[in-house]
C-alpha cells in the first residue's frame, strides 16, 4: 500500500510517500480502506518530535470503507469513520491507503456525504461534543466562550454551542477573522490579546462555560473570565506545551470555579468515553442539511501532504483541511 511516513523528526518536508506492506486486522481490530483523512495539529506535533517517539505513519482519523472485520460485525464495504485508538501515536495511522484500527474506535455512518466532507468531522466534532456536553455540561441559554475559535476544533464548538441554544462568544487574535466567526453564529467576537478577563469585565459579560483551546499560556486568564460557579475545560494547546509556571490553586483557581481537561487522543473510544456517546449520524445529518458549517476549507491530494502541513502550521487553514485518496 501507499503510505506517508515520518522519515525523521522535523518540518513538513520530512513527510515522505512510500510503499509499505498492507496491514492485517487482528482480533478486536478493523481494517479500513482510507478514502480521506482530516489534518490535525496533533499530527504536526508528532511529526516534529514534540510528542517523542511515535508511529512511522501519522494520522489520527479517517473516513473510508471496511476492508475486513474479523469479528464479522461490520460487512466489507460498510462506510465508516475511524478516530484515534492510538493511530499515529502508538500504531500506524491513517495517512495510508489502509489502516488497522481498534474496533471501539470505528463507527459505521449512514451519511452519503462525499468522502472529503465525512473526513472533516470526526475528530473535531467528537472532541467538541465531549468537551461541551460532558466536561462543561453546557445548557441551553447559557453563555459559552470559545477561546481559539478560528481553529477547526474551535469552529466545531461554536457550531455545536449555537445549535444547542447557547449564547456563544468567540475569540480570535486576528480582527480580520471576526466575520468568519459571526457567520458561524457567534453572538460577539473578542480579540484575544491574552487578557480576556479584563475585556469581559469591561463589557460586563457573564460567562458560564469556557472552552479553552489555546491552553496553558492563558489558563490563569481563562479561569478569571468565568463567573461564580463557572466551568472551564481545556482541550487544546495552540499556545504551546510549556506547563503553567508556579500554578497555585489557592491563588489561581477562583472559589467555585470548576476546571477540567479533555484529552481526546487518550480517551475517545475507551470504555469511559465510548464513541457511541457522540451522535455522529445526527451531526452528519445537520452538516448535510447545512445547519452545521463543517465542510472542509481546503482539500489536498495524497502527494500534496507536505504543502498541506505547511498551510496548517502557517495558520492559513481557517477551518478543517482534508486529504483525499481518490
Amino acid at each position: 500500500m501507499k503510505a506517508i511516513v515520518i522519515s525523521a523528526h522535523g518540518g513538513p518536508e520530512v513527510l515522505t510517500v512510500t510503499e509499505l506492506p498492507d496491514p492485517v486486522a487482528g482480533p478486536g481490530e478493523i481494517l479500513v480502506r482510507v478514502k480521506a483523512f482530516g489534518l490535525n495539529h496533533a499530527e504536526a506535533y508528532m511529526r516534529s518530535g514534540a510528542w517523542g517517539q511515535v508511529a512511522a505513519v501519522p494520522g489520527i482519523e479517517c473516513a473510508g470503507l471496511v476492508e475486513t472485520d474479523p469479528s464479522g460485525e461490520l460487512a466489507a464495504g460498510t462506510r465508516v469513520v475511524a478516530i484515534l485508538g492510538g493511530m499515529g501515536r502508538t500504531r500506524n495511522g491513517s495517512y495510508a491507503e489502509l489502516v488497522s484500527v481498534p474496533a471501539a474506535n470505528v463507527v459505521a455512518v449512514n451519511s452519503r456525504l462525499p468522502w472529503a466532507d465525512l473526513a472533516a468531522v470526526p475528530e473535531v466534532y467528537a472532541t467538541a461534543y465531549s468537551a461541551l456536553f460532558g466536561n462543561l455540561a453546557l445548557k441551553t441559554g447559557e453563555t459559552l466562550l470559545v477561546r481559539g475559535a478560528t481553529s477547526a476544533l474551535g469552529q466545531a464548538a461554536v457550531n455545536l454551542g449555537v445549535r444547542h441554544g447557547a449564547s456563544v462568544l468567540a475569540t480570535t487574535r486576528n480582527p480580520a477573522h471576526a466575520a468568519l466567526l459571526k457567520e458561524l453564529g457567534a453572538t460577539d467576537v473578542l480579540i484575544d490579546d491574552g487578557r480576556l478577563a479584563v475585556e469581559a469585565d469591561r463589557r460586563g459579560v457573564a460567562v458560564d462555560a469556557l472552552l479553552d483551546i489555546v491552553g496553558n499560556t492563558v489558563l490563569r486568564d481563562s479561569l478569571a473570565v468565568v463567573g461564580p460557579r463557572g466551568r472551564v475545560c481545556q482541550a487544546g494547546f495552540l499556545g504551546g506545551f510549556a506547563p503553567v509556571a508556579d500554578f497555585d490553586p489557592i491563588a489561581d483557581l477562583p472559589s467555585g470555579v470548576q476546571l477540567s481537561f479533555f484529552g481526546s487522543a487518550f480517551v475517545l473510544g475507551t470504555a469511559a468515553f465510548p464513541l457511541s456517546d457522540v451522535p455522529l449520524d445526527a451531526i452528519y445529518a445537520q452538516v448535510e442539511a447545512g445547519a452545521l458549517k463543517a465542510r472542509p476549507t481546503r482539500i489536498f491530494a495524497f502527494d500534496e501532504i507536505v504543502e498541506a502541513h505547511r498551510v496548517m502550521e502557517a495558520g492559513r487553514a481557517l477551518g478543517k483541511m482534508v486529504v483525499t485518496l481518490d
